[in-house]
């Protein structure tokens, strides 16, 4: 097949989203596919036009107000001249999944959706309002429809009446399970991810002063990382808690098998890939008990904090660390995703 994949952004960006679709494409590509990747993530940091592992990028200009939405009217235009089989776009709480579906036509449209209903700010939330309409036309374009969890296909089918096939996101199992764990002076909790405030790093910071026998590692970069600094230093524990930045592809998978304690307080998300990861590498995760992350709770090893205040991320996080069954069995290998996937862009 002759596929084109329509995503706001593309590695080397970093994000969920920008994970599933390489990792999707590069398996594809070994499968003997042709993958065409189109983003909305042109800026001085990137190539406008390169191949990536078999993988031909063309990213194109786009307005991101906050670095969302990436409205890039270009992309409508590369759809309708390419000689794709299928267009399969991501992320509907970006405008390129809309673009897609004005530059499909007779080609089979998949959209997999990595929808949470919410976004990081009031503004951006009063946007998407303003966008539901064509969101949801755009969706319904599809000739298939993929949610990466359970909780988002219920609520694909409570907020639009939309019906989605489930295929969660992977990981490479062994490449997080089979490694040595990153060596500390002490013991340490593991947060991973962008730095948004949506991401709940702040209730993390402020339980710290209550696990004196924790460290807390911050792995990850962002816009949000100078008022994290400013939180630890108000709450004392800014020699406790240190950031790492960007962690490379080698260094992250020891990091999570030396952690004692995984923790990801995000406000929403569509899967919760860093559970994942942490679970593959056989160390305990703590989640909020609200939104799509509580579903992780019902796998062993996940701990769900009642709230974000601090007593309760911190009693969590000791239930957790003295927890002795990790399980990864509702952790998927990508070449299983891939399987799936390649199923539902299928023509034949």
């Amino acid at each position: 097949m002759n596929i084109l994949q329509i995503t706001p952004r593309y590695p080397p960006h970093t994000g969920g989203v920008e994970t599933h679709v390489q990792e999707i494409s590069e398996r594809l590509v070994d499968r003997g596919h042709e993958v065409v990747v189109h983003s909305a993530d042109l800026g001085p940091d990137v190539k406008g036009r390169e191949f990536r592992n078999g993988v031909e990028i063309h990213r194109h200009r786009a307005l991101s107000p906050g670095d969302a939405f990436h409205v890039a009217p270009g992309l409508a235009s590369a759809v309708r001249r390419s000689d794709a089989d299928v267009v399969h776009a991501h992320n509907y709480h970006s405008l390129p999944v809309f673009f897609a579906a004005l530059g499909v036509t007779d080609e089979r449209f998949v959209v997999t959706t990595h929808y949470h209903g919410e976004s990081a700010s009031s503004f951006r939330d009063r946007l998407l309002l303003l966008y539901r309409p064509f969101g949801k036309w755009a969706v319904g374009q599809a000739d298939e429809v993929i949610a990466v969890s359970e909780w988002e296909r219920e609520q694909l089918r409570d907020d639009f009446g939309i019906g989605a096939t489930v295929i969660p996101n992977g990981v490479e199992v062994e490449r997080f399970a089979l490694v040595e764990p990153e060596c500390r002076n002490r013991p340490y909790l593991l947060t991973v991810g962008r730095l948004e405030e949506y991401k709940g790093i702040q209730h993390v910071i402020r339980a710290i002063p209550e696990l004196e026998e924790f460290d807390l590692v911050v792995a990850g970069s962002g816009p949000y990382r100078d008022e994290l600094v400013r939180i630890a230093i108000e709450e004392g524990v800014e020699d406790r808690v240190e950031f790492l930045g960007y962690v490379d592809h080698d260094r992250l998978p020891r990091l999570y098998a030396g952690a004692d304690v995984h923790v990801t307080l995000s406000k929403f998300e569509a899967y919760g890939i860093t559970v994942a990861e942490a679970l593959a590498a056989g160390t305990p995760c703590v989640v909020p008990q609200q939104g799509m992350l509580a579903w992780w709770v019902k796998t062993p090893g996940v701990f769900g904090a009642s709230s974000r205040e601090p007593k309760d991320v911190e009693a969590a996080c000791r239930e957790a660390s003295s927890s002795g069954e990790v399980s990864e069995t509702e952790v998927l290998e990508w070449s299983t995703v891939t399987d799936r996937v390649e199923c539902k862009l299928s023509t034949s």
